[in-house]
Parts: C-alpha cells; structure tokens; sequence
C-alpha cells in the first residue's frame, strides 16, 4: 500500500507547513508499537505552538475563540476542586491521586487548542486540505487493520518498547498501563458469550471506534471522491474491513452515529449532483443486501437486545448531575471520582465472584459527562458552546471537503455523551474545525476579515504556552 508522503523538504524541517502532523499520523503505527501513540500527540504541539509564538504578532483567530479561552479557564479553577468531598462518591479522591489525572486531561485541551490555532494560521496554499486529508484517511486505513488484527489475533497482549523500559511500578500502574500495552482487543461477555472487540491501535474499544468515525469522512474523500485509480479500487476492501470491525465492535453509539452521517452525507451530495441518486440508491440496496447474507446482521440484532449497561449509564448519569447540582454546579469537582460502593449498596462493588459488579467512575462514559462532573455546568457551557457555534457558521456548507469536515463534527456530537472523547478524537475535532474555518476565509480571501474579531486575537495569550498576544 502507497503511503501519503512527508511535506516535500526544500526547506529545513522546522519550516515545513504540516510537518508536526505528517510525523504524528504517517508515523502512528510505529509510535503505537514503541508506546508513544498517546505521548506523540503532546510532543508535536511543542512546534506547533513555537510556530504560533514565531508568528504571534500576525495570529489570525477565528471568531468564537474567546468562548473556548474561557472553558480553559473553567478547567483551570476547577483543580481547586480536586481536594472537596463530592457526594456519592469515596472521600479523599482528590488530591494527591487525581493530581496526575488532572494534569493530563488538562495538556489534552491545550494540545487541542494549539492544533487548531495552527492549522487557522497556515494558509491552503502552503498546506492543502487534500493532504491533510490524506493523511487522516491513513489513520482511517491504520484503525481499520488495527481492528482486524485485534479480531484475528485478540490475544496478542505485550508491552511496548516503552512499556519495557519503565520502572516496573511505573509500568503496571493501571493509568499508565492503559497507553504503554499493546493489547489488541476486548474479551468481553455482552452477548452472553465471550466476543472479541477490536481496539487497535488505540486503548479501548469505545475510542477505536470513536477515532473511526472520525477519520472515515477523510477516507471518503481523499480515497473514493478524488483518489487516485489504485485507490478508488481498494477503496471497498478497506470498506468492508472496516464494517467487519464495526460489526463485532458492538458499538450502538458508533452504528447510530455512522447511520446518521450517511444520511447527511448522501442528502449533500445529492443537491451537489442529483444525477448521482440512482446510482446511491442502488449502492445503498447492495450494501444492505450484503450485510444480511454475511450474517452480521444477527450480531447487530442480539446487540439491540442486549443493552448490557443502559442502566448502569442511566444511573451513573443521575448521581452525577445530582452531585454537580448539590455540591459544585458552577465548576465541578475538577477531575473524575470513584463511586462508593455500588449503586445498589454502599457496601458494593467489584468482587471475585461477581467482576461486573463494580461500577465506572464519575465522570466517565462520556465527554458530556467528564465535562460537567470535572468543570460543572460553566464547563459545559462553554465548551458545547465553542463546538455549536463553529459548527453553525458552516451550516451553509456545500463543497466536498466542507461536507467530509462537517460529517465528523456531527460524528463527534452524537458521541459526545457516549464516548470519552478527550484525545485523539478531540485533536481531530479540532483540526476539522480549523479546516473548516480556512476553508470558509478562503472563499473571501485569507483570512477573513468577518472572522475575525480583535477581542479574540487579544484572548490568545491566555489559550497558547508563551503568552501569545496580538501585537
């Protein structure tokens, strides 16, 4: 398989636009193997934000920016939180052991931030969407073999090169553990027998599939709308892979989210080319008839009748928000807590006899919910605000790569209270927001003076490491 190219070098390294995002993707299968998968995405918006610190008194700062200043701002008080009491959850959660938690969460929205800011401030004409997109439709191809490799071979289960070389104590921390491993699936009892789902290369089934859907409208774009020859023809291997993927997956929230993409997806490329309705009707006709003679429609169906945790979710759901409303509504309890005991006794919780008995911490099964139980409702707020708002101003959108940008953002927010989202699929989210917004300056000229407002160039230095200020 041909591999997107690195930015051609005729000029040092440090110079190339895009350079820090052709290593992290073009270079992912070897960071996943060393361990590095995770840590590499903090290690590029060292030169990310450096490039933003070089050009500071040129920055160009999409309107809204402010709204996302102010959520890192929220996430900053609430590590105020980190040592009060919340209820229904274990006393003395806070500090020192939430510290560490904290503190990566909070390193993830800044590399999120400096991403977008950088992409806004390299015109197309230095770096291409094209490109970009190629090398999200690369991680699309990765995730799609990392899900196979997990379905064929689940227990492939080792640490990586960095996993080796860690203290020991360091490398069986179960935090640390989640990110230094290289274990390919889940065995999981959900159906009533032992299934396999895949999570390659990533940490856990949930966020293979999340990080999925977000690069399938790149694949669709740079592979099947304008790929080359040898690609539109491997296009519908890797297609079907990837649905084999998705099928023993067993992610409700995955197969709701792609459905509705599809949906939207073939509603714009209708008014775009009304000729091509046929030809999708009868595309859409094939792919269902297929999945029904391959059997994965019981898979699917035994899935649907079995919802395993609904209830657990539901109730983790309302003693969340009854503990923000109680406790802490306006900033949270700055980073997840463990539940006391189980929701049916205080008393509760995992045993040997009964493993499933425990149940998720506060704050997790879902970006939604991390947000408000971390940064309270301001969080929320503030950082559901940022995304709509963006999202609004290209609701308009009409242009192949527009819809293929717009498509992940809708991804994103169907998962929102769903999957934990604060990561890979958070750094693309980013990225396909700061696409957007060049692709909407370029129709009137980079930037775009309606785009920007000088209230947000001033706002920068409190969202980038170094201060960046508008000069």
């Amino acid at each position: 398989m041909s591999v997107p190219v690195l930015p051609r070098v005729s000029q040092p390294l440090i110079d190339q636009p895009g350079w820090p995002l052709a290593v992290l993707f073009l270079g992912f299968p070897l960071w996943y193997l060393l361990g590095l998968s995770v840590i590499m995405f903090y290690l590029v918006a060292i030169p990310m934000a450096w490039f933003l610190w070089r050009r500071r008194k040129e920055i160009v700062i999409p309107s809204g920016f402010n709204i996302w200043v102010i959520f890192l701002v929220v996430v900053v008080l609430s590590g105020f939180m980190l040592g009060v009491n919340a209820p229904f959850a274990v006393e003395g959660f806070g500090l020192p052991g939430s510290l560490l938690t904290y503190g990566v969460r909070l390193v993830w929205y800044v590399t999120a931030t400096i991403v977008f800011l950088y992409i806004v401030n390299i015109p197309e004409k230095d770096l291409t969407f094209r490109r970009v997109s190629r090398w999200l439709a690369f991680m699309f191809v990765v995730t799609t073999i990392g899900g196979l490799i997990g379905l064929l071979f689940p227990d492939i289960d080792m640490l990586s090169v960095l996993g080796q070389l860690l203290p020991g104590g360091l490398a069986s921390n179960a935090f640390v553990g989640e990110f230094v491993r290289i274990d390919v699936a889940d065995i999981q009892n959900i159906l009533g027998f032992e299934e396999v789902r895949p999570k390659a290369p990533f940490p856990y089934a949930n966020s293979w599939g999340a990080n999925l859907s977000m690069f399938l409208p790149f694949f669709v774009y740079s592979w099947i709308i304008v790929g080359r020859r040898w690609e539109r023809i491997l296009a519908p291997f890797v297609l079907v892979g990837a649905a084999t993927g998705i099928v023993f997956s067993l992610n409700r929230t995955l197969w709701g989210a792609l459905a509705a993409g599809a949906v939207y997806g073939i509603v714009q490329l209708v008014r775009l080319r009304p000729r091509l309705l046929p030809l999708m009707l009868i595309g859409a006709a094939v792919v269902v008839l297929a999945f029904f003679a391959s059997g994965l429609n019981s898979i699917v169906t035994a899935r649907l009748d079995n919802p395993h945790s609904d209830e657990r979710r539901g109730e983790l759901a309302g003693k969340s928000w009854q503990a923000v409303a109680e406790a802490s509504p306006v900033l949270g309890f700055g980073n997840i807590r463990d539940v006391q005991g189980s929701f049916a006794s205080i008393a509760g919780g995992e045993t040997p006899s009964c493993p499933g008995c425990s149940v998720p911490p506060f704050g997790t099964q879902g970006q939604f919910w991390l947000v408000l139980y971390a940064q309270g409702l301001a969080g929320v707020l503030f950082f559901c605000g940022f995304i709509l708002y963006r999202m609004a101003r290209h609701l308009k959108t009409r242009d192949g790569p527009s819809i293929a940008m717009f498509a992940a953002m809708i991804f994103f927010i169907i998962e929102l209270p769903f999957y934990d989202l604060l990561g890979p699929p958070l750094f693309t989210g980013m990225l396909a927001l700061g696409l957007l917004w060049r692709r909407r300056a370029q129709e009137h000229g980079y930037p775009d003076p309606a785009e920007v407002s000088e209230l947000d160039r001033s706002s920068v230095s409190a969202a980038v490491p170094g201060g960046l200020t508008h000069g």
